[in-house]
Parts: structure tokens; sequence; C-alpha cells
């Protein structure tokens, strides 16, 4: 089956594509607020009926959280090569906070770009992850129009819970391993080098993430009557929370870095080679230079080196104006970034075992999971990564680079732990792009190119075969 019409159809399909992207956008598929329950399972049902239109035999799987969205096609008549399974999600974050977009979160728009004279989409979930989730699924829509169906075996899996945890994501594999069985797994939900230099993820680190309450008194008090004489929980938790990096930059807690492996100097030599421009990182965000563990370079710390993260705190009076008040509780969201080999069980009992070392007296924690994934290493010499370079090289101006990631996808490790096949991870998104940030958008060149690139993927992919 010729690639060549349908590149074509892409091209002549784009605004369509856009508009189609607009729409998904529209839903409010918030997961982790039951306020959207409706909107969220609305969103998967909008996504099945899409998938039917071309030709997938799909439907929204129940969960013991949101629907599963699974959808399957078997290929041309007599096909007998490898199965792709393609991942993606279609919940998205909070969009919280609002005043600081500059249009509807859920109401997409499509404003100039940065680069040069092109667009962008602005919303919610435009690159993280349905504008992603779409380029895949705009490939299938143009290679059914021009030839009846994909050129391989497909089969579709899209979570619903992705950004509140994935507590139904293990549950499913495990039920539905047979459904699942593929050879290997496309994943878009990571970035390009830049924009026209594409990128595939062999690194991404795991996660181990608590919410750790620390309880004082059995109600506020006044901070005049009791201010001295007991403990209060703000204090005591900001400086537990202050000793837990030492100057340099490293984490105290014990065995912390005990499995951290060093690169391989080939490695380190090929990162160098990317030519990373940390004065634009951090100028991006309105910051000078990169601050971390001491010695380490900034693409060695996010894609290579353990960290650990206050990502929230509250206690006390947390409303406009004053109130002299000692809270009878002090809370910490905390999350550590976790690199190959490193266990996250052992390393959130070791987080909680030291916490509970430096509790005050009368005092007492209370923990609340928020989610524990490995960190994940994918071979760099498969016949599926080769394919997907030899595609981008059809569609992108620059080769593409072999580069880490700093975030996390659970569901490549449980994909690999429990369904047994590696992940290929292609992402079309950008540094600039506001993941999880206000004014969210996704490039509509990474957009179109990302269909290029994935309807191209399924070319060589098909090759294969033979």
């Amino acid at each position: 089956m010729e690639l060549s019409p349908v590149l074509a159809h892409i091209d002549a399909d784009f605004d369509a594509a856009v508009a189609r992207l607009s729409d998904l956008l529209r839903i409010p598929s918030v997961s982790t607020d039951p306020a959207f329950d409706q909107d969220t399972r609305r969103a998967a049902d909008w996504l099945v009926d899409d998938l039917r239109t071309m030709g997938f035999n799909a439907a929204a799987r129940p969960t013991i959280g949101h629907p599963m969205v699974v959808a399957t096609h078997d290929g041309p008549p007599g096909y007998d090569g490898p199965r792709i399974l393609y991942y993606g999600h279609y919940d998205v974050q909070p969009p919280d906070p609002l005043d600081l977009w500059e249009s509807g979160p859920f109401e997409p728009v499509i404003r100039p770009s940065a680069y040069g004279d092109g667009k962008k989409i602005v919303a919610r979930g435009a690159v993280d992850d349905k504008g992603q989730v779409m380029t895949f699924l705009e490939a299938f829509r143009a290679w059914h129009k021009v030839h009846g169906g994909p050129p391989v075996a497909v089969t579709v899996m899209l979570e619903g819970e992705e950004e509140s945890g994935s507590g139904s994501l293990e549950p499913f594999l495990r039920e539905n391993t047979a459904d699942l069985a593929a050879d290997v797994c496309v994943v878009s939900d990571t970035g390009m080098w830049n924009i026209d230099t594409p990128a595939i993820t062999y690194m991404l680190r795991g996660m181990v993430y608590i919410e750790a309450v620390l309880h004082g008194p059995n109600r506020d008090l006044h901070s005049g009557v009791y201010g001295g004489n007991v403990v209060n929980p703000c204090n005591a938790l900001a400086e537990i929370l202050g000793k837990l990096h030492d100057r340099d930059g490293r984490v105290r807690i014990p065995g912390f870095y005990k499995d951290v492996r060093e690169l391989e100097k080939k490695e380190l030599k090929r990162w160098g080679e990317l030519e990373f421009d940390e004065a634009a990182f951090m100028g991006s965000i309105g910051m000078k230079k990169s601050f971390g563990e001491k010695g380490r370079s900034p693409l060695e710390r996010m894609w290579s080196r353990p960290t650990l993260d206050i990502n929230g705190l509250y206690g006390g009076y947390q409303g406009k104006g004053a109130k002299t008040v000692i809270g009878s509780h002090a809370g910490a969201k905390i999350s550590c970034r976790l690199v190959p080999d490193q266990n996250p069980d052992k390393i959130r009992k070791a987080l909680v075992r030291y916490l509970e070392k430096h509790t005050p007296p009368g005092c007492r924690w209370e923990f609340q999971d928020h989610g524990c994934n490995p960190a994940i290493r994918v071979p760099t010499d498969s016949a599926f990564l080769r394919a997907a370079i030899r595609a981008l090289k059809q569609v992108f101006p620059r080769e593409p680079a072999v580069i880490g990631c700093g975030g996390s996808i659970p569901a490549v490790g449980s994909i690999q732990r429990i369904l047994g096949y590696d992940s290929l991870l292609v992402g079309f998104g950008l540094e600039d792009d506001c993941v999880h940030s206000p004014n969210e958008k996704f490039e509509l060149k990474c957009f179109a190119n990302g269909i290029r690139a994935h309807a191209t993927m399924l070319s060589e992919f098909a090759a294969l075969r033979t």
C-alpha cells in the first residue's frame, strides 16, 4: 500500500483534523475531580465513536474508575505481521489557576505561534495528551480513507486516569492480557528535541508521591494563648522539610542513592553532542541558571538523577487577611522522581521512615499515597525503533535525537511488566507547551508533523512483516 496518497490526504484534511481536535478539547475530562466524571465519560464515548468511523472495533470498557477505551483493527486481508498497541490518555489536568488563562481552558483557540509565521492551539489537554493522541488517530483516519484501513494490525488503549494516578490501569491490564497482546507499544506523550528535530525517548524517570500530614493539637489554637507552649505543626513541618536536602542539593534520606547507576562515558558523550542550551531552557521560565545536585549537568539532573520535591504545602489559616491561629495540622505533597534500578517501594518506605524519625513530641503523621511506579529504560536497538527512525527521517528536516525524559508515564512500566513488551516513545510536544500549566498549547506544525510521522511509521512497521 502506497504511503504518498496517505500523506497527501493528511495535508488536504488538516483543517478538519484541527476542528476534530478542538471538539475533543472542549470536553473537560478532568479525571481527578468527581465533578467532571460525566465529562470524562463523554470524552471516552467521543473517542469510541471516532474510532468506529475508521473501521475499528471499539468500546469504552468499564474499570474500577474511568472507562478504558479499547479498539482493534486486524489490518489488511491476510495480514500476518506484527501487532502494534497504541497507548495514550484522554483525561487532563485540572485547569487551575483559572485567572492565569488568557482564554477559557476548555474553549480552544488558535493563536499566532512564537515560531515564525506558524500557529498554535491553546486549551487544557492540547498537548497532554489529547493532541498527541489525535496525531495517531488522524494517521489511522488517513490510511482508512485512502486504503480502507491501516497497513498493520493495531490495538488502541486510551486511559482515563493517567493524570490521577492510573488506579485502574494495572488491574485492567491483568484482566485483559489476551486482548492487549502485541509486539510493541507506541506512546505519544513525550516531546521533541526542538520544533525541527524529532526525538525518541528511551529513559523515563519513575515516581513516588505521598501526602504527609503532621497532626498536633486537637483543634486550632489562639496563638496568643498557646504560642510558645505547644508544637506548631506549620513550624515543625517547615523545619523537617527544610532538612530533606543538603547544601549540595543531594537528598538526605538514608539509602536514597544506593541503587543509582552512573552513566557510561559514551552515553554522557552522546548527551553532550545534543548541544543543550541551558540559558534558553532557564530563560523560558524567567530564571538565569539551573539549580540542583552539585556537579551534575542539567540533562543529568533531568534524565538520570533522582530528585525530591515539595509539590504543595498547607496548614493554618489560608484565607485573605490575618488570623492569629496555630493550626491543628500541616501537610505537604512530596514527590520523588526515580531512575532505573531504584525500587519505588523502598524509596517510599525510606521517606516515611525519615519523616517519622523527625516526629515532634506529641505529634503524629498521616500518609496518603498518590502514585508509585518505577523508572523505565527501553532498548535502543530494536527493529521497531529503527523503523521509527527511518520514518522520522522522511518527515523532519533533521535526524531524530535519542533522549531521556524527566517525567513519568506509569503505563510504560506496567505494560512492560504485565504485558511483556517494550514501548516506543515518540512524542511531538515542546518544552514551552506549558504542560500542566495555564495556557497549555500545541504547535500546529507539531500536530501536522506528528500525524505525518505516525502515518509513515505505520508504513515502516508494515515493512517489518517480511
